[in-house]
């Protein structure tokens, strides 16, 4: 009989799936941003009701002169993803907005850090090296954690464990998904998306 502390690579737990963000493009006719945004509104709640859905956003056209829309949305995992952009919901509003756009939609999923490292009028997602992801996260991640506990290091302290724990990595994921990471890939963006072109001949 086996040991009971040995686990087969059939029996061993399958590690837990990451969220799936999608970033969609989508350049929209002048004349019909208007009924665009309706759309996608609608579209948005819908995907709202189906399981898994973790939330969305979109992003409007950055310039006058660039038409390109920006919608992020993210799903729990991919069977989730996939029951929605299989779905009748979806696909009856799909038609509707392809019809408004200059071009097709371009689409990209990418799953973890990567959805951080996202800019403007850059679709699809061409993640940078996940060395360099690393480092500028744990540049934008050292100061958070530290100024969380500077400002409120006695409060927390009064805090059982796992409330504490919950608070604080509550609040430093905001500040990196809304507030540093935006800012410290637009910084760092020379060296984590160099542009080829310079060193070509």
């Amino acid at each position: 009989m086996p040991d009971r502390e040995t686990l087969s690579a059939d029996n061993a737990p399958a590690p837990a799936a990451e969220p799936l963000t999608v970033v969609v493009s989508r350049r929209v006719k002048d004349r019909d941003k208007i009924a665009f945004e309706r759309l996608s509104s609608q579209m948005t709640e819908r995907a709202s009701g189906f399981p898994g859905y973790l939330g969305a956003a979109l992003f409007r056209p950055s310039a006058p002169d660039d038409p390109e829309y920006r919608i992020v949305f993210r799903f729990r995992d991919r069977e989730s993803l996939s029951c929605w952009e299989t779905s009748n919901e979806r696909n009856e509003l799909l038609g509707e907005i392809e019809s408004l756009l200059i071009q097709p939609s371009e689409r990209e999923v990418t799953e973890g850090i990567v959805a951080w490292f996202t800019r403007p009028g850059r679709n699809p997602v061409q993640p940078p090296p996940r060395y360099k992801m690393t480092i500028v996260s744990w540049l934008a991640l050292y100061p958070a954690v530290t100024l969380v506990f500077v400002l409120f290091g006695d409060l927390l302290t009064q805090v059982p464990l796992l409330a504490r724990t919950a608070l604080v990595t509550g609040v430093v994921m905001l500040l990196m998904s809304y507030v540093l990471m935006p800012r410290m890939t637009r910084w760092f963006s020379f060296w984590l998306f160099p542009d080829k072109r310079n060193h070509s001949r």
